[in-house]
């Protein structure tokens, strides 16, 4: 019998109620074939089913209070590794407890002894749900995100569908253009491209300045390049800034292999996880407000490559493996019961998948073991904060987008970069040259 079949207290006392009848009017053997049956159907001892068939089955008062199972030492590790994976649920924080409490030893964050590695792995989600509710802080929340996109004449020949929830190879990319416009869409501002894996849930961004083929084009080279698996399918909406001259012969020249597809016209659900990351990656940290400046879109990026360490590499996720139709009375499907299996880092999921390439496995590991993830948010936070301290565009004065670039000849960017600056080293960059 699998978890979700087993009957609570509640049930086990109603199903007993009923059998208790049938159990007092029956004779010997009769009662001998009844507790066989109410043994099998509730997992109950015999002789406790004895002594209920024959005493009363209203549920009593407790008499005294439950001793303390978990004591503060646990709490105070659920509170470091809840603060260091920014505050997410029990669901996804639970799996990876023991992990994630040896991780934060070995960089000095927190004290580890075996009683709490124990108690850490036996641990339940309701448990861990309860003691994040009493130890759950006021943290100052911004707010979600909502948009809508236009469609093109180009999009015609690209295929309208919708990536399947049960992917199961990597590579088959949600991809969506967020705007920080702030309260006026005039002149040129920042935007973020993100792009979201369906089955592993591995995320990129890159900022932009402005939406031309020219920003979107070394945006989309800068992501594959760092990428550590192929890229099948990118599935943006119908917005012009993906489907253009210029870039439909980036995916069809320049890098090849690639499927094109895009959602069907003001159905934002077609790319249902990269909205709902739009939300949690991007507007939760830099909100609503107007970036337009070659600084800030240099210092949105610098924020994005901490990021993509961060949420790769310490951020479980959870999937979803099953949809379940639940029937209403008349037989008509009422709701659907969605199922998920459990949390893991996309990293994880990734190598799971057997779909990165060898040569990175022990490099993204290494970066993983040595960084710590504690300080690797606080540096996050930091980053947000030196963004909105930048000044704004001063009107009038045009800014230089090719000093945002990365890829471009006349782009100074890359002799500015210093080794340190990027998470990840570029190795694969040469399959993205023109020939």
């Amino acid at each position: 019998m699998s978890t979700e079949d087993k009957m609570n207290i509640d049930e086990r006392r109603k199903y007993l109620r009923k059998m208790q009848k049938r159990y007092r009017k029956a004779g010997r053997k009769e009662r001998g074939r009844l507790l066989d049956e109410m043994q099998a159907v509730t997992e109950l001892n015999r002789n406790y089913l004895i002594e209920s068939m024959h005493g009363d089955l209203k549920r009593k008062p407790r008499s005294r209070q439950r001793s303390c199972v978990y004591g503060p030492d646990v709490d105070d590790a659920i509170r470091i590794v809840w603060e260091s994976l920014d505050y997410i649920c029990a669901e996804r924080i639970t799996p990876v407890l023991p992990d994630m409490v040896r991780h934060l030893h070995t960089h000095g964050e927190m004290e580890i002894y075996p009683s709490l590695l124990d108690h850490l792995s036996g641990i339940s989600i309701s448990t861990v749900g309860r003691r994040l509710n009493r130890i759950r802080q006021d943290q100052p929340r911004l707010p979600r995100p909502k948009g809508s996109k236009r469609a093109n004449k180009l999009t015609r020949d690209i295929p309208m569908r919708r990536i399947p929830w049960d992917e199961r190879e990597p590579g088959h990319f949600e991809t969506d253009l967020v705007h920080h416009c702030g309260s006026t869409a005039s002149g040129e501002y920042v935007c973020t491209l993100q792009m979201i894996d369906v089955l592993t849930g591995w995320s990129e961004r890159r900022a932009v300045l402005g939406r031309s083929y020219l920003v979107m084009e070394d945006a989309f080279r800068y992501i594959l390049a760092r990428l550590p698996f192929p890229v099948k399918e990118i599935h943006p909406d119908n917005g012009s800034e993906f489907f253009n001259h210029h870039m439909l012969r980036f995916w069809g020249e320049i890098v090849q292999g690639v499927r094109l597809s895009r959602s069907r016209p003001y159905q934002k659900n077609d790319n249902r996880n990269v909205e709902q990351k739009n939300s949690t990656l991007v507007r939760a940290y830099l909100g609503y407000e107007r970036l337009d400046t070659v600084a800030q879109t240099i210092a949105v990026d610098h924020l994005y490559d901490e990021m993509w360490l961060y949420y790769n590499f310490f951020q479980p996720v959870l999937r979803l493996t099953e949809k379940v139709v639940v029937p209403g009375a008349d037989g008509q499907p009422t709701r659907i019961k969605r199922r998920h299996d459990q949390a893991r880092t996309p990293f994880d999921r990734l190598c799971d998948a057997d779909a990165i390439f060898p040569e990175d496995k022990e490099l993204l590991e290494a970066l993983r073991d040595q960084t710590n993830p504690r300080q690797l948010r606080q540096e996050i936070y930091d980053l947000i904060d030196q963004i909105f301290a930048l000044p704004g565009a001063v009107p009038g004065v045009t800014e230089d987008v090719f000093q945002t670039l990365m890829f471009h000849p006349s782009s100074e960017r890359e002799e500015e970069e210093d080794d340190d600056s990027l998470t990840f080293s570029f190795n694969r960059t040469t399959i993205l040259e023109e020939d």
